[in-house]
């Protein structure tokens, strides 16, 4: 009898969408995984900027089959529309010669692998953390409030519990696009600038001048 309730579990239709949903999974992590590898060992720059693209549309399906939506869209939008796009017209318009930059990739080897370590114990503890907890099933089992949508119970948290950290990264990208202005902002001699505050303060008589011309004349 045991054996009859688990092949008809097995062959319903909610056993179906689940083998889908699991085979769906391992599709769009390991994708994503070597594509996430292959941005960073890749020769071509452009290949590299393509793979990431791909491996941006893997994680949104992700986020798709974790019931995130709108992160899955914003992660497209955002991050494929703009940031991947842009990379990649910096990476064709700009001269950058990649040999001489990766001369002195084995130099900085070293410490790169110990802030791979670093990186990677921290996920370790944060996700011991998270396994060990008594709440991990109800998470699962609800991963937003009953009547609410992906975007309102985003929003409800990330102003209610997470807005000091929300300003934070906010105020975190002010100083890095200021920073990214200040370093790429060059004085050049012989470029005309535009001054907005020579042509607020310019008056009539510098920028007009009335001349009589005589009748049968030119100036």
């Amino acid at each position: 009898m045991g054996r009859f309730l688990l092949l008809g579990q097995g062959g319903s239709p909610r056993g179906y969408l689940m083998v889908v949903q699991a085979l769906a999974f391992y599709l769009f992590a390991t994708v994503a995984v070597l594509s996430a590898t292959a941005v960073v060992t890749v020769r071509n720059p452009v290949h590299s900027v393509l793979l990431l693209i791909l491996t941006f549309f893997n994680a949104a399906g992700l986020f798709v089959l974790l019931g995130a939506e709108f992160l899955a869209m914003l992660l497209v939008v955002v991050y494929v529309g703009a940031v991947a796009v842009l990379f990649l017209f910096v990476v064709m318009m700009l001269d950058i010669n990649f040999v001489e930059m990766r001369e002195g990739f084995l130099n900085y080897l070293p410490i790169g692998v110990l802030i791979a370590l670093v990186l990677f114990v921290e996920l370790a503890f944060v996700g011991a953390g998270w396994a060990l907890s008594d709440d991990k099933i109800a998470v699962l089992a609800h991963p937003t409030p009953a009547g609410l949508t992906n975007v309102e119970a985003l929003g409800q948290l990330i102003y209610t519990d997470y807005a000091y950290i929300f300003q934070a990264a906010g105020l975190v990208l002010l100083v890095a696009m200021i920073g990214a202005i200040v370093l790429t902002l060059r004085t050049r001699e012989g470029v005309r600038r535009q001054k907005i505050s020579e042509q607020v303060k310019r008056d009539r008589a510098d920028t007009l001048e009335v001349k009589k011309v005589p009748v049968g004349r030119g100036i």
